[in-house]
């Protein structure tokens, strides 16, 4: 039996074309036919003529042939005579009378020679509108309307997406004549065909028939596939040289013997190999056109595609070029790979994300060259080319907004990213709100000699006015830490610091701005983290653990040393493949002082949107009575005489249970929250306060953006009767 030697490519409409290779028998000679013989695609193939059977004896003997040929003339032979012989004298040539053109004018019509009538003579002016149309004008022309029919492509899935393609259906069976319907049923035809080969039926035929209704101007159209028998794949083949490790590229492609041959599962194979090569050593392949053998008989075709994986190749090092943000030392610092490793695109990939995020390019691109240098275990040594083009530095950004218990608040802040560089950045920021005024400067170095490894010293004054003290602070704080990014989600990390903070506080009224009333504080810190999640900032399975320690101690005598101890842990469970189960909980505590020791801003406490929703910011915990400085005994209905103030405390328990159902892009999250904060040193679990809600969600390419409204559960006087949160990124 011959097979086809056939090249697949591409079709308009997603279909796999063949072309016959050079001396095969193909059954086709161009896309997208692929039948056993060639035919119109609306017509069967005709029967093959019977021949005699073939004889290798020649019909008449040669020498019989040669005495039959005639002899030739000998003056055939002679030589030419000399150009010089000719006589190639001019003559006169005499033009040949012609006859008159019956009903032509004489020549000398004088008509010919009357001037054109002016153009300006002519009326063109433009009808008025309304005005009346004569009656022997011809009125407009009615459209000829249609109807579509499609038999043969519902029983094999493809009628949905033949009609979303069909230029019949496109035009809402409308159209100005017959002559354009059938042109639309011709594209149809072509497109069913195509259609059906694209998933493996390659002797399939259409026919579309028109067809005059009973009524005027109304038409039917049938349109009728006969997919026929489909074609699988018979044996698969990589050509060309083999990888390290054997197979690398026929792994790389998953098409199997005995599945159907669909042109979108080839595509999508021959792209995996260009994907996987590049991550597993070989950074410059060439994919070679695809060459299926089909058979007519077996339905079935041979697949060979030639692949030329290139040198196997380990990463050098790396040079940059263009408007230079940084050096390439600092690149180094970014990539995830040093000298001598086997190359992984994925890690090229990775490396131009970095410093993408980083803000100081406006393009940025990663690509590796061959430098023919051999390496120890003989692949081949590939740079790292960085080309830079760096963008505006200095930025000037601004934030505004409202959330329950805390008020207004707006944020504007200046930054210079590559101050000293590479990414030592300075910002000045402005805070002025309800609650909150205070100005800050900060000096920031990222990917601080590693990468996601940052430096923060940071000096900043103001006010507080919260529910549960007044106060004016200044700190000064400095912290190196280790960071999570949605690029680099990491699974443990760190971070360490020390702070000096001086504040001057009242629980009611304005605190005094005696240096000697302030408190003096110093302290470290330490945090440790593990993340064991699959998302950032949407993690639907997994879990989270964080654990912070803070000793402080007051400078002034008699000096009182205490450590802040808190503990978050949440996880989360994909309870179907649109609802996530989500639960955290968090305990703190404060060990070696007694509450009135600690200045209010010390103490801890709850309620809010990172704590206890249905609460506002502090609201949650045992409150004292106080007395209200803004109390006028002479207008009494202004202010009342006494006011709750949180007292804070030494410990606290918070409990939150989320159902996160997420459709398409949006999302609805009920939620109950839960928590108490404690005089004790440690959480008692006694008088838990409640809060219930339900939350949107609109879910972005850089994560949700989350609105929650939530209500305390037996609220009490002083407590909001209803909170919403704003922000991005899910509660926890």
């Amino acid at each position: 039996m011959k097979k086809a030697g056939l090249f697949l490519s591409t079709a308009a409409g997603g279909a796999i074309a063949f072309a016959s290779a050079a001396g095969a028998q193909s059954p086709t000679a161009q896309a997208p036919a692929v039948s056993a013989q060639s035919r119109p695609l609306s017509a069967p193939a005709a029967p093959a003529p019977v021949l005699p059977p073939a004889s290798s004896a020649p019909i008449v003997p040669d020498s019989q042939f040669q005495e039959a040929l005639p002899s030739l003339d000998p003056a055939l032979g002679a030589p030419l005579e000399p150009l010089e012989s000719f006589d190639v004298t001019d003559a006169p040539v005499t033009a040949a009378p012609t006859a008159p053109v019956p009903g032509a004018p004489p020549a000398n019509d004088p008509a010919l020679t009357e001037p054109l009538t002016p153009i300006g003579s002519f009326d063109v002016a433009t009808p008025a509108p309304g005005a009346e149309t004569p009656d022997d004008a011809p009125g407009p022309i009615e459209p000829v309307r249609y109807t579509l029919d499609v038999e043969g492509l519902d029983e094999i899935g493809l009628e949905d997406e033949f009609r979303d393609l069909s230029a019949l259906e496109d035009s809402d069976g409308e159209a100005t004549n017959g002559s354009q319907v059938q042109q639309r049923a011709d594209e149809d035809e072509l497109l069913a065909v195509r259609l059906l080969r694209s998933q493996g039926y390659y002797d399939a035929t259409a026919t579309a028939t028109v067809e005059q209704l009973v009524e005027p101007g109304r038409l039917r159209v049938v349109l009728t596939a006969v997919p026929g028998q489909r074609y699988n794949f018979g044996a698969i083949r990589i050509d060309g040289p083999d990888t390290r490790p054997p197979g690398l590229a026929r792994e790389a492609l998953p098409l199997k013997s005995g599945a159907p041959i669909v042109a979108i599962d080839v595509e999508a194979a021959e792209a995996n190999v260009r994907l996987r090569l590049p991550q597993q050593g070989y950074p410059f392949p060439e994919i070679g056109l695809r060459d299926i053998l089909l058979d007519p008989d077996t339905r079935l075709g041979d697949y060979t595609l030639p692949v030329q994986p290139g040198p196997r190749s380990s990463f050098a090092g790396f040079t940059t070029e263009g408007d230079l943000a940084f050096d390439a030392d600092h690149v180094g610092v970014l990539a995830r790979f040093k000298r001598g490793e086997l190359y992984d695109q994925r890690k090229v990939d990775d490396l131009r994300e970095a410093m993408i995020a980083t803000g100081l390019f406006t393009t940025v691109s990663a690509e590796p060259v061959r430098t023919n240098e051999a390496a120890p275990d003989g692949n081949e040594y590939v740079n790292i080319l960085v080309r830079q083009d760096a963008g505006p530095a200095r930025s000037i950004s601004g934030s505004a907004g409202y959330a329950t218990g805390e008020g207004f608040r707006a944020e504007a802040t200046w930054e210079h990213r590559n101050f000293f560089r590479p990414e030592g950045a300075i910002r000045a920021s402005v805070i002025a709100g309800t609650q909150e005024q205070t100005v800050r400067f900060q000096f920031r170095r990222a990917n601080a000699g590693q990468r996601d490894r940052t430096v923060l010293l940071q000096a900043e004054a103001g006010r507080r006015d919260y529910a549960a003290f007044r106060g004016y602070t200044t700190r000064l704080s400095g912290l190196i830490s280790r960071e999570s990014t949605p690029i680099w989600q990491k699974k443990w990390t760190w971070a360490y610091g020390a702070e000096i903070i001086a504040t001057n506080e009242s629980r009611i009224g304005e605190p005094d701005l005696s240096i000697g009333d302030a408190f003096l504080l110093a302290g470290v810190s330490g945090q440790l983290g593990y993340d064991a999640s699959n998302s950032l900032l949407d993690p639907t399975k997994g879990f989270r653990l964080l654990g912070r320690i803070n000793p402080e101690t007051s400078l002034r005598d008699p000096t009182q040393p205490y450590i802040r101890n808190f503990v978050d842990g949440s996880v989360y469970f994909p309870a179907s493949d649109n609802i996530t189960i989500a639960a955290r909980t968090r305990i703190g505590s404060i060990f070696g002082a007694d509450l009135d020791e600690l200045a209010p801003s010390r103490r801890i406490y709850a309620g809010g949107g990172g704590s206890v929703r249905g609460f506002g910011f502090q609201e949650l915990g045992p409150k004292d009575v106080l007395a209200n400085p803004d109390f006028d005994p002479e207008d009494p209905d202004k202010e009342p005489a006494t006011i709750l103030v949180p007292r804070g405390g030494r410990s606290v328990v918070e409990f939150a249970l989320e159902a996160r159902y997420r459709f398409g892009n949006f999302g609805i999250v009920p939620f109950i929250d839960a928590g108490q904060v404690y005089d004790s040193q440690f959480p008692t679990l006694s008088d838990l306060r409640f809060g219930v809600g339900i939350g949107g969600r609109f879910y972005t390419n850089f994560g949700p953006i989350r609105a929650d409204i939530a209500m305390p559960i037996g609220r009490r006087e002083g407590e909001s009767k209803l909170a919403v949160y704003v922000s991005i990124g899910q509660a926890f």
